[in-house]
C-alpha cells in the first residue's frame, strides 16, 4: 500500500551550475571579430568566470559553501586534479591556459572579487567600488590583451572600460541585487549623504534622490568610458581592436539609455536598433584608431 504521508524528495543537487551561457550576456562574448582560433580560449575563460560568479549569487547556498566551491574551483585550476564533474570549467580552462601559455592571475584574481561577493560584503564608496572592479571586472580585459599578444599600454585604458561595464550592470540590476541577495554596489555612502535608507532599493520607482544617485554614478561611470576612449588606438591586434571599439560604444549607448530610463522600474536595456548603431559606431571608430 502507497504511503501518501510522504513527501516526495528533491533530485540531490551533484554540484553547482552555471545559470546562463556567453548567449546571454549584455555585451558580446568571443564574437566573431575575435579570431576563430582564440574563440575557444575565451569561451573556456567565460565559462570559469560565469561558474564561479554564480555559485557567488546562488541565494541557496550559505557562504561557508560559496567559499567551499570556489576554493576547490581554484585549486582544480591550479592542479589540474577535479573530482567532482562540476569542476570541468576549471580543468578545462587550466588546458587552455597551457596551450596558449596565458597566465592564470587574471582568473584567480577574480575568484578573489567572487570571494568578496560570497560573504555580502557591500562597497561603501567609488574607491571601494573600483577596487571591486579591479578584480571582478578589470581581469576580463588583461586576459583578452594577453591572448592576443598585447602589451601593457593598453592596460590601463582596458581597465577603465571593464570597470564601466561592471558598474553599468550592477546599476541594470541594482534592485534584483537588493531584494534577491541583499546586496548593493552602488557606494552606501551616497545614500547617506542623500538622507536615504539603501532599503530604498526595494522600491518599484526612483524617487528624486533615488534617481540623483543613479545620476552620480552614471557621471563617474562616464569619467571611465572617457579614459577609456583611448583604448582602441592602443590594441595592435585588428580583430581585438574592433571588439574593444564596438563594446566601448555599446557601453557608450547603455549609460545614456540608463540616464533616460528608471532601472527601479524594469532592467533597462539596450534595443536590436541601439546595438546596430552602437556595433557601427563602434566598428567607424576602430578604423578611425588603425
Amino acid at each position: 500500500m502507497t504511503d501518501f504521508n510522504i513527501a516526495p524528495t528533491k533530485p540531490r543537487k551533484t554540484g553547482p551550475v552555471a545559470r546562463k551561457d556567453e548567449t546571454g550576456e549584455n555585451f558580446p562574448v568571443a564574437s566573431r571579430l575575435i579570431p576563430k582560433h582564440l574563440r575557444p580560449h575565451v569561451i573556456a575563460f567565460y565559462r570559469f568566470v560565469r561558474l564561479a560568479d554564480d555559485i557567488a549569487d546562488d541565494p541557496d547556498l550559505e557562504p561557508e559553501t560559496k567559499l567551499a566551491y570556489l576554493e576547490a574551483l581554484e585549486r582544480a585550476l591550479t592542479s589540474g586534479q577535479a573530482k567532482h564533474a562540476y569542476l570541468k570549467p576549471a580543468t578545462e580552462l587550466r588546458e587552455s591556459l597551457q596551450k596558449t601559455g596565458v597566465s592564470d592571475r587574471h582568473a584567480r584574481q577574480v575568484l578573489r572579487a567572487f570571494r568578496r561577493d560570497a560573504v555580502g560584503a557591500r562597497c561603501h564608496s567609488w574607491s571601494d567600488l573600483l577596487l571591486y572592479c579591479r578584480f571582478s571586472a578589470n581581469p576580463v580585459g588583461r586576459y583578452l590583451l594577453e591572448l592576443h599578444g598585447e602589451g601593457v599600454a593598453a592596460g590601463p585604458a582596458s581597465d577603465a572600460l571593464c570597470s564601466a561595464l561592471q558598474v553599468l550592470n550592477h546599476l541594470q540590476d541594482a534592485r534584483e541585487d537588493w531584494t534577491q541577495l541583499g546586496r548593493c554596489y552602488i557606494p552606501l555612502v551616497w545614500f547617506d549623504d542623500a538622507g536615504i535608507s539603501v532599503e530604498r532599493l526595494v522600491e518599484s520607482e526612483s524617487d528624486v534622490r533615488m534617481r540623483a544617485i543613479f545620476d552620480q554614478a552614471l557621471e563617474h561611470t562616464d569619467r571611465l568610458l572617457e579614459r577609456a576612449a583611448a583604448l582602441p588606438g592602443l590594441i595592435q591586434h585588428r580583430g581585438l581592436r574592433m571588439e574593444a571599439a564596438v563594446i566601448l560604444s555599446l557601453a557608450e549607448s547603455l549609460s545614456r539609455r540608463l540616464k533616460s530610463r528608471d532601472p527601479m522600474k524594469a532592467k533597462v536595456t539596450l534595443g536590436a536598433h541601439h546595438k546596430l548603431a552602437a556595433v557601427a559606431r563602434g566598428l567607424a571608430r576602430s578604423f578611425s584608431a588603425a
